[in-house]
């Protein structure tokens, strides 16, 4: 069975008159750690990955998160609605794609290195309809 995707709301774990600390991860390896741009109406994604399980954090803006299992044979797309916050993970296989509803920034993390071509030998880019 396939890893479902999860979507998490990130509350502080400390709070003071300096600012917040937010714990994101503390038990995956992470070997790629990327900050993106989006602006409104662009759209990221279209894709898989066979073996990196991938995390996004929001940071700013809104994002519709689009998934599905191309795997499964009457795929029904699930649709999240990401907002500053949000911590997403996408388990390797499930694909994702991601809207920017405003202009929006979030961190992207990969289980996998994106050096000397990894990225793209890992990516497999589909169509919305499947």
């Amino acid at each position: 069975m396939t890893e479902k995707v999860t979507v998490e709301k990130i509350d502080p774990v400390f709070e003071d008159h300096r600012g917040e600390i937010m714990d994101l991860l503390d038990d995956e390896i992470i070997l790629h750690v990327g900050m993106l741009t989006s602006r409104a109406d662009s759209i990221r994604g279209n894709h898989y990955h066979k073996k990196a399980k991938q995390f996004n954090y929001i940071i700013k803006g809104t994002i519709e998160l689009t998934t599905w299992d191309p795997t499964d044979p009457n795929p029904l797309p699930d649709v999240a609605i990401l907002r500053k916050g949000d911590f997403v993970s996408i388990p390797a296989g499930i694909v994702h794609t991601m809207k920017a509803l405003e202009d929006s920034e979030f961190l992207d993390l990969n289980t996998e290195s994106r050096s000397n071509n990894a990225y793209e030998e890992d990516t497999f880019r589909v169509t919305l309809d499947g």
